[in-house]
């Protein structure tokens, strides 16, 4: 829809500027898929449009960081035999992997894409998914290219496992070889899963100076089952995140604040795997930035939700309302580079992209305050109504 639109009787908004205030009162003008004016609602220009929220809370559509929404199959066997006792390993993975390779590609399109719609209705705007269900030349390029059709920002995960009956020599070959070759037209960045049952730190190493030789970006999953070494080549290498983070000693935390890289924190996936959440709380007080994602996946965090992940935050791992609503918003759009400038997501400034939501609640302390109750009552991305 064409021309201006007038969004007033904000109750509470929350921009994530600089300043990181809380507006009362406010109304902000979108047009154009961008956001042309922010300020006092008795001060609000004329728009074409104009939509009362009715003192309702406003804020940035939530940026999920860390997804993987392109796989086949199911894994609810998997996860009751999980809450039964039996303990996560990474070999679960080949379960999807034989999935994925089956599927024609339109299913796993339609698939990510219903994924990321149910995300959208909870208020997430930007999202990141990977490959690595794949796992072979052929079934990768295929899952990059359906992701590139789905997500806003595509990762090469190559390095999810050695798939089963591989040699591990040729299996780390084909991924710095064809098998990025294949992927590279459709991703920003690479990807490695840096732990026991996956890769060890050289291994990992490898893989992602190939991809940076390749002129992608760099993302580790590192730290989730224990002390893998992840965090501290993620720092080394400059990667723009390190995700999982669970199990960190004192040097990990001094490095990452030393450091430029984001560490994204997934509690969805600590719940669901019964792992101990990540130490937020000495992360934030240390001075490192961290974000919130979904990992979204079949295996061990089916959710989409990230108000959930922002309550479990609040209640579970000693964040403020404040401080984990920022890590699902500018915090995690600073582990994409995304954070500043007129791309900027995760936030709401004038000249800015108009990527926001709409709480049926006064104040986003709603979100951990009434945990588990869906909140979202609209949905812009772009400046457009999300149905």
């Amino acid at each position: 829809m064409n021309g201006t639109e007038l969004v007033t009787g904000i109750g509470e908004l929350t921009t994530q500027d600089e300043s990181s205030e809380r507006l009362h009162d406010a109304a902000l003008v979108i047009g154009e898929g961008r956001i042309l004016w922010i300020g006092p609602a008795a001060q609000a220009p004329a728009a074409d449009r104009r939509t009362d929220v009715d003192g309702r809370a406003v804020l940035p559509g939530w940026v999920d960081t860390h997804t993987h929404l392109v796989f086949g199959g199911d894994r609810s066997a998997e996860f009751e035999a999980r809450m039964a006792g039996r303990a996560y390993a990474a070999g679960g993975i080949n379960t999807t992997v034989a999935a994925t390779r089956a599927a024609p590609e339109e299913q796993l399109v339609a698939t990510a894409r219903n994924l990321r719609h149910e995300a959208e209705t909870q208020g997430t705007t930007f999202l990141e998914t990977k490959t690595g269900y794949g796992l072979d030349v052929a079934s990768e390029e295929r899952s990059a290219r359906a992701a590139a059709n789905v997500a806003d920002v595509v990762t090469f995960l190559g390095a999810h496992i050695v798939p089963a009956g591989m040699d591990r020599r040729a299996y780390i070959d084909l991924v710095t070889g064809p098998m990025l070759t294949a992927a590279l037209p459709y991703v920003q960045f690479i990807d490695a899963f840096c732990e026991t049952g996956a890769f060890d730190v050289e291994e990992a190493r490898e893989v992602l100076l190939a991809g940076r030789a390749a002129g992608l970006g760099l993302r580790v999953h590192g730290n989730q089952l224990g002390f893998s070494g992840g965090v501290r080549l993620a720092v080394e290498l400059g990667a723009a995140s390190v995700d999982h983070c669970n199990y960190l000693e004192p040097v990990d935390i001094d490095a990452l604040a030393a450091g430029t890289t984001v560490a994204t924190l997934l509690p969805a996936c600590d719940l669901s795997t019964r792992q101990p959440f990540p130490p937020a709380r000495q992360l934030l007080d240390a001075g490192v930035v961290i974000a919130l994602a979904t990992n979204c996946n079949p295996g061990t965090s089916y959710t989409t939700s990230m108000p959930l992940c922002v309550a479990t935050a609040v209640l579970q791992m000693g964040l403020s309302v404040g401080e984990a609503v920022w890590a699902a918003t500018r915090g995690a759009a600073r582990s994409l580079g995304r954070d500043r400038g007129a791309d900027a997501v995760g936030s709401l400034f004038v000249g800015g992209r108009a990527d926001l939501q709409v709480l049926n609640a006064p104040s986003i302390s709603h979100l951990a305050y009434r945990v588990g109750v869906p909140l979202t009552a609209a949905v812009w991305r772009t400046g457009v109504r999300v149905d």
